[in-house]
């Protein structure tokens, strides 16, 4: 099941849950299901189910001297293969000039052609 999929399955309060933790980019889950205006443990429930989705990681930690969990984004399977022209990256990534005149995208776009599937 793809990772689109999975999200598509989630309840209102599983995808509210994952909005805030990638907008976050990471929380306590203490902090969590504050956030979420939800109970301590319906918090708990999201949190676990979004782990259990392979969504978010869930790792212990101590926060203001209590144990908890710190909920993050999971990293995601990104396949950069469209990006490719053989070994060449695109000129353009990380450029905010884009200039198709220039003598690397020419490049890359001759290995992009020239490639053999």
């Amino acid at each position: 099941m793809s990772a689109s999929e999975i999200e598509s399955d989630l309840s209102t309060d599983e995808s509210a849950g994952l909005e805030l933790i990638r907008e976050t980019g990471g929380i306590h889950q203490s902090d969590f299901w504050k956030e979420l205006d939800v109970s301590s443990r319906k918090g708990s429930r999201i949190a676990e189910s979004l782990e259990n989705a392979g969504i978010i990681r869930r790792d212990d930690t101590v926060y203001d001297g209590h144990n908890t969990y710190y909920l993050e984004p999971a990293p995601r399977d990104l396949d950069f293969s469209l990006l490719m022209a053989g070994d060449m990256l695109s000129p353009f990534i990380g450029e905010e000039e884009v200039d198709a005149q220039a003598d690397a995208f020419s490049q890359w776009m001759m290995n992009l052609a020239y490639e053999e599937h």
